[in-house]
């Protein structure tokens, strides 16, 4: 990698440009349920969005009036947000997550997208519940979207998940695959697409696992309180059957 792609961690300029692929991440039916929750969660706002992306859901957000920054490590990925509908009205912040501060006091602070697995490190993972507490005024509201780890699907002695095969004309194709170390709680998403022609691109990011127990408690070492839980944007309750949870702490 060049050194401004390694500036940008795992969403450089070649993950950037196809991120906003179309498909079902950036599909209207996925995207405004959640802009729907967020905008009734925010009220009069404003909201802060961790790992904002490409304006995703920032942008759209921002274009039913509310007031939205963010924070986005990637320059790639936020040089972006301002082509979308409503992007230009977001306010981007580069730096890290876990430490970096915006002006301000917000009613909602947000995470989605499974990123806050993204931080590989349980002290890391706190780190950014406390950086989010630090920016919510009081009775303020910390989000978070992310999968409940898989590990039922594995059998003693297997480490491996398949979550995509996809065949593709003509030879091209992609299959998703992760691979867990259930005693670090470490696991890597892998990644491989191969075109048309033949010619294989393999990727692989690493990520850390927590239960929701252990956010929970990342919550309370915050000085947050968890008030909703549920299975995904529908507000369905979170059962033992739960593939993700949208959880949301409160700060006193």
């Amino acid at each position: 990698m060049e050194e401004d792609d390694l500036a940008d961690g795992w969403f450089p300029e070649s993950v950037a440009a196809g991120y906003d692929t179309p498909g079902c991440a950036n599909a209207a039916d996925v995207v405004v349920p959640m802009v729907d929750v967020l905008q009734d969660l925010a009220g009069s706002g404003p909201v802060l969005e961790f790992a904002v992306g490409t304006g995703r859901i920032a942008a759209p957000l921002a274009a039913r009036g509310v007031t939205v920054s963010g924070i986005e490590l990637s320059r790639a990925m936020a040089a972006r947000i301002a082509g979308k509908p409503g992007g230009d009205k977001v306010g981007v912040t580069i730096g890290d997550m876990a430490t970096t501060r915006v002006a301000g006091q917000f009613a909602l602070a947000y995470l989605v997208f499974n990123t806050i697995s993204n931080v590989t490190t349980q002290d890391g993972q706190v780190d950014v519940f406390c950086n989010a507490a630090a920016h919510l005024r009081p009775g303020g509201l910390f989000l978070i979207e992310v999968g409940v780890p898989d590990l039922r699907r594995l059998p003693p002695g297997q480490d491996t998940v398949p979550f995509t095969v996809a065949p593709g004309r003509g030879g091209a194709g992609y299959v998703g695959f992760d691979q867990y170390d259930i005693a670090t709680q470490q696991f890597t998403s892998n990644h491989v697409t191969v075109s048309a022609d033949g010619k294989g691109r393999f990727r692989r990011i690493p990520f850390r696992y927590a239960w929701p127990a252990e956010m929970d408690l990342m919550a309370r070492i915050a000085g947050l309180s968890l008030k909703y839980r549920w299975a995904g944007w529908d507000r369905s309750a979170f059962t033992a059957d739960s593939t993700t949870h949208v959880s949301i702490w409160q700060k006193p």
